[in-house]
């Protein structure tokens, strides 16, 4: 009878091993098609990898083209050495374009164009180059992008932390009505951010939290740990999450992301704030990109 019951007792130990790696294949098949999607996104057209430049614009003119002499210095061989102006006017930035300059918008040849759509911006296309403004507090800039950048091509992907569900940490969230948070980005600018709460978590018997921003349904965690600078990007990683109906969130630090610039010196990436620099070393997600 005794044997029985040990061979029962065996079984049942099995099926619950059994069961368990099952879910861990799960998860890490799981975060496998979600980092098989993240590098998709990075090479995309709309990725971070093929920025090739960011210029401010000044009031009034600004000449472009790869002639040295432009106020804005496309990339020699990927563009005509005089394209024409993009005009600011307080809040109105115009195309006045050379008439041989072949520039398509919609795949339409354009010579003049409003660029001030609040809603969508425009891109304008000549050859392998993309440009589109965008806008940083109060000042301009053109983003300009190369469809055969050399960051798109040396690009290897990223180096990961192995996957530790252990690193999946339920949180509490604790909503601050009214609060804002100051973030600054690597251009200076410092901006006063809604932050709907905080996630408040233990790691090791220990507690801490971190002040998300955006929206309940998808926040936005910028934040900081002590593997910064020798494992991962100096300047911190990003994290997304979500509020849960009963109050919690899940913070999956196996998906904490390098920001775009650790990819590029085109991106305006915003900074951890100080309150989110944790006294952690957070052993998951992504690693340092190159030398970043």
């Amino acid at each position: 009878m005794k044997r029985y019951v040990y061979h029962l007792s065996g079984l049942a130990v099995a099926c619950l091993l059994s069961a368990f790696a099952a879910l861990d294949n799960t998860y890490e098949a799981e975060l496998r098609d979600w980092h098989q999607k993240r590098i998709e996104s990075l090479k995309a057209e709309s990725g971070w990898l093929n920025l090739a430049g960011l210029f401010w614009l000044k009031e009034g003119k600004n000449t472009f083209g790869s002639a040295e002499e432009n106020d804005i210095l496309f990339p020699e061989g990927k563009s005509r050495p005089h394209l024409g102006e993009i005009v600011l006017e307080k809040d109105r930035i115009t195309l006045k374009a050379r008439p041989d300059a072949q520039i398509f918008a919609d795949d339409q040849p354009v010579t003049a164009l409003d660029l001030s759509s609040a809603d969508k911006p425009v891109t304008l296309k000549h050859g392998s180059l993309r440009w589109f403004v965008i806008k940083r507090g109060d000042r301009y800039a053109i983003r300009l992008r190369d469809l055969e950048s050399e960051y798109l091509k040396g690009f290897t992907g990223i180096e990961r932390y192995p996957v530790q569900e252990s690193w999946r940490v339920k949180a509490r969230f604790v909503p601050t009505k009214g609060h804002t948070v100051s973030i600054t980005d690597v251009t200076g600018r410092t901006d006063d951010q809604v932050s709907p709460g905080k996630l408040v978590f233990t790691v090791n018997g220990r507690e801490y939290s971190l002040d998300a921003v955006g929206k309940p349904e998808s926040l936005f965690i910028i934040f900081a740990d002590q593997t910064n600078k020798h494992e991962t990007y100096g300047s911190g990683r990003f994290l997304y999450s979500s509020v849960e109906p009963d109050g919690t969130a899940w913070l999956d630090f196996n998906k904490a992301i390098n920001p775009p610039c650790a990819f590029s010196p085109y991106a305006t990436c915003p900074l951890p704030p100080k309150q989110n620099k944790l006294a952690l070393a957070v052993s998951a997600g992504e690693k340092r990109y190159g030398d970043h």
